[in-house]
């Protein structure tokens, strides 16, 4: 009865321990079947291998939807730098608290081709938003923004109480 209740806790410590652990990261080696696999026609290199989506192909139709932002800290003042290509100065909305920046913005895009019997048609639109926290409290109402070539740059004021200070040793 006693080994029992160990192969019982046991199971339960494994349930517990898939139920933890979280989705496994592509090994190198995932990496090298999934560029492969790209290069020669699909299941030519593995006639009997289980077909399952990987996490890249799963994530393909949100990619690039989200801003990269890069956030620098100084001593006086914090600069967020965002990349968004594509997007015109009047698409995008930029909202800043003490602690947060929120970027969002849309895009639309049509294109049409008319010759003889041929037509084609294309239309893209999408919308994005990103909140970012600051590593510091900043003053919003002393904000600036500035927008060319499809980058966005802040620079916000910290607040006197956030400030860097160095502090002499003993």
């Amino acid at each position: 009865m006693a080994e029992e209740s160990k192969e019982v806790s046991k199971a339960e410590k494994g349930a517990e321990i898939q139920k933890a652990t979280p989705v496994r990261a592509l090994s190198p080696f995932d990496e090298m079947d999934r560029l492969f696999e790209g290069f020669f026609p699909r299941g030519w290199l593995r006639p009997f291998r289980w077909e399952r989506p990987l996490w890249s192909e799963l994530a393909a139709p949100f990619e690039g939807k989200l801003p990269r932002i890069d956030v620098v800290e100084r001593d006086e003042d914090i600069l967020v730098r965002a990349e968004i290509p594509g997007v015109e100065k009047k698409d995008l909305e930029v909202s800043v608290t003490e602690n947060t920046v929120a970027v969002a913005g849309k895009t639309s895009h049509e294109e049409k081709e008319e010759k003889g019997n041929y037509y084609r048609c294309e239309i893209s639109r999408g919308a994005f938003s990103r909140t970012v926290a600051l590593p510091s409290d900043v003053d919003p109402d002393r904000a600036k923004a500035a927008f060319k070539d499809g980058i966005l740059e802040l620079t916000m004021p910290k607040v006197e109480k956030a400030k860097r200070r160095a502090i002499k040793l003993d």
